[in-house]
């Protein structure tokens, strides 16, 4: 069983909606399972936390001794401890025999009323209210427990990053070292492209027991669009936005990165816009410290473009700077605090990104993304990798 000091008590939550517990049903790909329980399977298991801050873990018979093992959660029970395969041939349906087993628990440890996530399956939900329990879906407050980080976590993190770090450093050194032949990156004789960069990324975060989905490496006009990820041919004089989002294979968590490099010499409306993306990042970061709004931070790096003439989501520009700054990184690549106009307060151990940019069709995209950690009195970036835009 993996120990940790951290307090995973929500009964204050509980109280505050006038329920005996909180229910999770769902597998280790949803972050708050996996959070709360420090268990990993694809199958689907249950979690409850009682109003008497008791916690039991609902697996399948085969998931037991793992669960015993790897799970933080003292008190393992498996369907069969309620007859599930009989359950399943008197009632013909397996999510209904299932559903029959929670009821079971349910009223085995005296719970009428449950919380459960607004994610919480609905078939799941009808059977157990047609067995006389009340539910009311919830914000998780698990969701917003995971924005604190703690050490082990942020070890976790900063192991993510280094990876992210190498694989930025292989796809960068590709294209540094590319042969420009009429305007096209050339590589070992063969025209360079985003799939191959990709490939080279994917490669290197492998050897770090990581992986990635989604890789941008968008090049040219297009690359305007924030979340293309890009495709064909890469071309000298123009933005390559490369957005690494990585995760640990084991740990599951995340870490986030993205540069924008040009092979050659830049426009000079290219060059105006990356030192302003890269102004406008440095004055956000400025402004980071625990107890701080995060619309402060989103404000700071909007006054830098719209003083620099550029437009901004502020006027609901459709140009310019058309997203929030930043967002949580953790178990999720993005979760909570949004860093955007809002008043969501950093608090120490939020793991963010700021990550402003500029995008105009006409033009390119120009994104500079790093992953800070708050503190009580500013923060520790997390990202180490320079920001050269002209290779």
């Amino acid at each position: 069983m993996e120990q940790t000091s951290k307090s995973f008590d929500i009964t204050e939550k509980l109280l505050k909606n006038k329920t005996d517990a909180f229910l999770m049903a769902g597998d280790s790909h949803d972050s708050d399972m996996y959070y709360s329980t420090h268990f990993f399977a694809s199958d689907s298991f249950t979690y409850l936390q009682t109003k008497n801050t008791k916690e039991i873990l609902l697996v399948s018979e085969m998931e037991r001794g793992r669960a015993e093992i790897e799970s933080r959660i003292s008190d393992i029970r498996t369907t069969q401890d309620y007859d599930y395969r009989s359950k399943i041939k008197a009632r013909g349906d397996p999510a209904i025999a299932y559903s029959d087993c929670l009821a079971e628990l349910l009223q085995q440890e005296g719970v009428k009323r449950i919380s459960v996530p607004r994610f919480f399956p609905l078939f799941t939900a009808q059977s157990l209210k047609e067995e006389g329990f009340s539910v009311l879906p919830i914000k998780s407050p698990f969701n917003e427990m995971r924005t604190r980080k703690d050490k082990s976590e942020i070890e976790k993190i900063e192991y993510v990053q280094n990876a992210c770090e190498h694989a930025m450093r292989s796809a960068v050194e590709i294209i540094s070292n590319a042969i420009v032949q009429d305007g096209v990156l050339y590589h070992r004789g063969y025209a360079l492209t985003s799939e191959l960069i990709r490939e080279a990324i994917d490669h290197k975060l492998l050897d770090f027991g990581c992986e990635a989905e989604d890789t941008i490496v968008a090049c040219g006009k297009r690359s305007s669009n924030p979340h293309w990820t890009g495709e064909g041919v890469l071309k000298a004089k123009e933005p390559i936005v490369i957005d690494i989002f990585p995760r640990s294979k084991k740990n599951r968590y995340y870490a986030d990165m993205t540069r924008t490099v040009l092979k050659g010499e830049p426009s000079d409306e290219l060059a105006d816009m990356y030192d302003a993306v890269l102004t406008a990042q440095n004055v956000g970061l400025e402004h980071i410290k625990a107890g701080v709004e995060c619309r402060e931070v989103h404000n700071a790096v909007c006054d830098v473009f719209e003083l620099r003439g550029y437009e901004t989501i502020r006027d609901d520009s459709k140009v310019g700077f058309i997203h929030s700054t930043g967002h949580g990184v953790g178990l999720d690549i993005h979760e909570l605090p949004g860093v955007g106009d809002n008043d969501n307060v950093l608090e120490k151990g939020n793991v963010i990104t700021v990550e402003p940019g500029l995008y105009y069709p006409d033009i390119g995209g120009i994104r500079i993304e790093d992953m800070v950690l708050v503190t009580d009195d500013g923060h520790v970036n997390l990202t180490k990798f320079g920001k050269n835009f002209v290779l």
